[in-house]
């Protein structure tokens, strides 16, 4: 559960990704996050791992895109 999670949290961010769909990292590093937590609750070392990575390449796209595009 906390894998699929995890996967989830990094296909929404790599559909951010795409040009001019950047706003999505707005909603994808919130759900990332709550992800995170269920991961962390539930003990699923992959999900915690991939919810991490989604979170720093959505913060990573945020910075590079000046926090819109």
């Amino acid at each position: 559960m906390g894998t699929f999670l995890g996967i989830v949290a990094l296909l929404i961010t790599l559909v951010a990704f795409i040009p001019l769909l950047g706003f999505l990292n707005w909603i994808a590093i919130p759900i990332s996050i709550i992800f995170l937590i269920i991961c962390a609750i539930l003990k699923s070392d992959n999900g915690k791992t991939l919810c991490i990575v989604s979170i720093v390449v959505g913060l990573l796209r945020l910075i590079i895109g000046g926090g819109i595009v």
